[in-house]
């Protein structure tokens, strides 16, 4: 059985702690070494197979007139307000800047503006080079394909950019799509105020500083082997930049709340006067078989967004998961050493920290403290008490406060913010906003649309005819066509911002309506391109698989709670509540992010719709952690039931016995993740905001008001289920009924589920 491997794992890792720290420092130090010497850096690549995005993509790439490559934008304007690009003082300076920035490695080519102008003030209006009062310019640079490409790249414009801003009278800023594949992720000072926040909290719950640090140092440990190992996954395939950031977030909070399990049960232990080293294989025994099943089902679900078939949400997951599996084995291995290595000094608790004991203390802990036996539940157990009182009211209560919160999503809208949401301390947004003002909100989102006319010469005419003609396209740059493969290549400029409704609208339109129409029934093809179009085409097709890969993850949840607790109603009920609390965290998120409500709290500057795979990352990582809490909980009500065959009794204790420490790591991951809700990128934001408000809400609302209401409701039903299924049924690897007993040699209760 599990919980005699991890008895077995825990106990020697205690009796042999130097050994296993040992091990743990060379895995650490290998990993990094591997990161820096084979590693790689984050890079985003929006798209995926089978797309129209990426079917232009191809034409481009076959066509080979580097629009398939990377690009970035350059954007000034004079210093003196009184000065004009149609002056020479300043189209000089514009002139060098072109100069320089076309000399950078990797440049296949640069727009020129001032040339444009030596032409004629109208030739470079109307190709879009220089705004209609002079007063704006933009240099468009040309880059490879990403693969060519590194980060060196873009810190060698942005440096020409610092020394730019010191030779010439040009206020210059930069943006586009190379700094979005290659800027650093946003997330370390987040790291640092999660780290600081979770060791207050642990301090105040322990009231030790020894044990507030063991769980702060195993976290550490791990979330270093685990960035390190997701560093050299970036060496061989693209991990998207939101990996190293996620992965930071869940892992700190998946880490510190599985040490807090089994540091809580391993003190309850030493209190019952059990050596420490035998205290911790027995903690492992109990609280790491929890353990391992919530961070096992957060892989696997995380693993589950293969479903999508969306490429970079794979390999972003794979490497999340890589960081939590981390997480998982740190904390049956190195937590165990750990608690040998302090040895009896872990039994000395504060006030605070005997509260969390979830077990009525022994003999001799009682002889300590008098006080901490079953008073240390006493206001948990009036307050679940009272519930069980009252089921009705409190049940109805919490589910229509739930799904009051859960009715913004009937507004949700999916899409990627552009450079437009950062803050304006950032020189892409303000690049963003000086392109705005010069040329129109679209210029900043242009459409790419790729056409091969063979069989059809006359389709391109026609093809930019009406194209122009759409409502939603503001201008149409020259047609380049290649010569050799004939394709021909649009670049056409919306009216309306990349992350605007309408500009989805709009490249809907074009592929549904305005290219069949220029192309008709002949064997010419065209297909719409670009970034906003690829981001466009990622949210549907996320959006579209959502549905299935949530009833794949529910399903599984059901099946293995039914594994677990021999029943059908505690799995099916428990899979409803959790899908109402990621619904209520979805709609506080449009909330705040679609809507404004709040923003101003964690520093949105704009409003911003849903990144289009974040809430399939949610759903994913959110119902494995909620199974963590419910695993615990539930064993410790079914723990109650088997041994009084009362279900009020068991709801009232075995919820009131793991309320505390429940709570307290919630509180911790909750304040995790909200440090990373402070971050600048909008998306850090949405992780950070969006998996707080759920945790936060599946441990207050739902486990402390409506699983004890709707437990109560259903009686001694919850752990009905039908004899022929219960043979079915095998013995799973992490039943509940003889978890203590099978750590300690207890005899187990008598087993009085109702058949």
């Amino acid at each position: 059985m599990l919980s005699k491997a991890l008895l077995r794992l825990g106990a020697s890792a205690a009796r042999h702690p130097w050994r296993v720290i040992a091990a743990w420092l060379i895995a650490a130090t290998l990993a990094v070494l591997a990161a820096v010497t084979f590693g790689g850096r984050t890079a985003d690549s929006m798209t995926a197979p089978g797309l129209d995005s990426r079917r232009a993509a191809e034409l481009i790439e076959r066509a080979g007139t580097g629009q398939e490559g990377m690009t970035a934008q350059v954007v000034v304007t004079p210093l003196d307000d009184d000065a004009t690009f149609f002056d020479d003082g300043a189209r000089t300076a514009l002139t060098r800047l072109r100069a320089e920035v076309k000399r950078l490695p990797h440049v296949l080519g640069t727009s020129d503006p001032a040339g444009a102008l030596d032409a004629g003030g109208d030739t470079a209006v109307r190709g879009g080079l220089v705004s209609v009062d002079g007063r704006i310019a933009v240099v468009r640079v040309q880059y490879p394909d990403q693969s060519r490409l590194s980060a060196e790249d873009l810190d060698a414009l942005v440096d020409l950019g610092d020394r730019l801003r010191a030779e010439l009278p040009l206020r210059i800023e930069m943006g586009g799509s190379l700094f979005y594949a290659f800027s650093d992720p946003d997330g370390g000072a987040s790291e640092l105020i999660g780290l600081l926040a979770a060791a207050a909290i642990l301090f105040l719950a322990f009231g030790s500083l020894v044990a507030a640090a063991l769980p702060i140092g195993m976290a550490v440990f791990g979330l270093t082997v685990g960035v390190a190992t997701m560093t050299v996954l970036a060496g061989v395939t693209d991990v998207p930049t939101f990996a190293p950031v996620l992965g930071s977030m869940v892992g700190l909070g998946v880490g510190i709340d599985y040490a807090l399990f089994v540091l809580a049960r391993h003190r309850e232990y030493l209190a019952r006067g059990l050596d420490p080293r035998e205290a911790a294989g027995r903690a492992v025994a109990t609280a790491g078989r929890p353990v391992v099943f919530a961070g096992g089902t957060v892989v696997v679900s995380i693993l589950g967004l293969a479903v999508a078939n969306v490429p970079f949400m794979t390999v972003g997951g794979l490497a999340v998961s890589i960081v939590v599996l981390t997480m998982v084995v740190a904390s049956v291995t190195l937590l165990p050493a750990f608690l040998g290595v302090a040895g009896p000094r872990l039994a000395r608790a504060g006030r605070i920290g005997r509260a969390l004991q979830t077990r009525k203390p022994g003999r001799l802990a009682r002889r300590r403290d008098p006080a901490a036996g079953a008073a240390h539940a006493a206001g948990w157990r009036r307050w679940i008490g009272h519930v069980s009182q009252h089921p009705v009211p409190y049940a109805v209560g919490a589910a229509g406060l739930l799904l009051t919160a859960t009715l913004p999503v009937l507004g949700l809208r999916v899409g990627l913010p552009d450079d437009g949401s950062l803050p304006h301390s950032r020189t892409e947004r303000r690049a963003y906003d000086l392109v705005a003002e010069g040329f129109g909100p679209g210029t900043n989102g242009p459409l790419v649309i790729a056409a091969d006319p063979t069989g059809d010469p006359g389709v391109l005419d026609r093809l930019v005819a009406t194209v122009a003609a759409d409502p939603g396209i503001a201008s149409v740059a020259p047609t380049h066509i290649d010569r050799a493969t004939g394709i021909a290549t649009l670049v056409v400029f919306p009216t309306t911002s990349p992350q605007d409704k309408a500009t989805a609208d709009t490249i809907a339109r074009l592929r549904t309506d305005v290219l069949p129409t220029a192309i008709g029934h002949g064997p010419a093809r065209a297909h719409v391109g670009g970034a906003a179009a690829s981001l466009s085409d990622v949210g549907q097709r996320t959006s579209q698989r959502l549905p299935v890969f949530v009833a794949a993850v529910l399903a599984m949840s059901f099946l293995l709670l039914m594994l677990v607790f021999r029943s059908i109603l505690v799995p099916l009920k428990a899979v409803l509540l959790n899908l109402l609390s990621i619904g209520a965290a979805y709609g506080i998120m449009v909330a705040v992010f679609q809507w404004g409500w709040g923003g101003a709290l964690i520093g949105l500057e704009a409003t911003v719709p849903i990144v289009s795979f974040i809430p399939m990352f949610l759903f994913a990582i959110l119902f494995g952690l909620s199974m963590d809490y419910e695993v615990f909980l539930l064993s410790r009500v079914r723990e109650e039931y088997l041994r009084t065959g009362d279900n009020g009794t068991a709801i009232v204790e075995g919820v009131s016995r793991t309320a505390r420490i429940i709570t307290s790591a919630a509180l911790i991951m909750v304040a995790v993740f909200l440090s990373f809700a402070v971050a600048e990128d909008p998306s850090t934001k949405m992780f950070g905001l969006g998996l707080a408000t759920a945790i936060f809400i599946d441990a207050t609302v739902v486990r402390m008001v409506l699983v004890p209401a709707t437990m109560t409701l259903l009686g001694r039903t919850n752990w009905w289920l039908p004899k022929w299924l219960d043979r079915m049924l095998p013995r799973g690897p992490v039943g509940t009924d003889d978890t203590d007993a099978e750590s300690t040699g207890e005899a187990p209760r008598p087993r009085l589920v109702d058949r």
